[in-house]
Parts: C-alpha cells; sequence; structure tokens
C-alpha cells in the first residue's frame, strides 16, 4: 500500500515530514495525509516521489517489490 510505502522509504532516508515535502514541493500535511492514507497524490507527484527515492511507481504502489 503506497502510505505504508511512502513512510517507509521516508524513514530508511532519515527524512522529516517536513524534509521530504520540501524536497517534493508540497507542504507537510499533505506527507501526513499521504501516510495516513487520508488522500493520494496526483500522478505527478508520484513520478516525483518515485525518482527522488529512485523506486518504481509499482513498488512505491506495493504492486512489486524489488
Amino acid at each position: 500500500m503506497f502510505s505504508n510505502k511512502l513512510k517507509e522509504l521516508r524513514e530508511a532516508n532519515e527524512l522529516s515530514k517536513v524534509a521530504l515535502a520540501s524536497e517534493l514541493g508540497v507542504g507537510s500535511q499533505s506527507i501526513y495525509d499521504w501516510e495516513m492514507g487520508k488522500h493520494e497524490p496526483k500522478f505527478a507527484i508520484l513520478i516525483k516521489i518515485a525518482d527522488f527515492f529512485d523506486v518504481s511507481l509499482d513498488e512505491l504502489l506495493g504492486r512489486k517489490e524489488i
């Protein structure tokens, strides 16, 4: 699931929600909402997240573990 994977990647890279939000150009509330499963990011942001963490969209969305 995306929310769990995002939190896992953020914590593995020792990033706060605020730091990740800054890197992605979004508000820290967005990171919180995504990790809590309240909302999901738009496709363009999903690509930015996958690129930032150097993972595939499949892995980011929980479809495939690499």
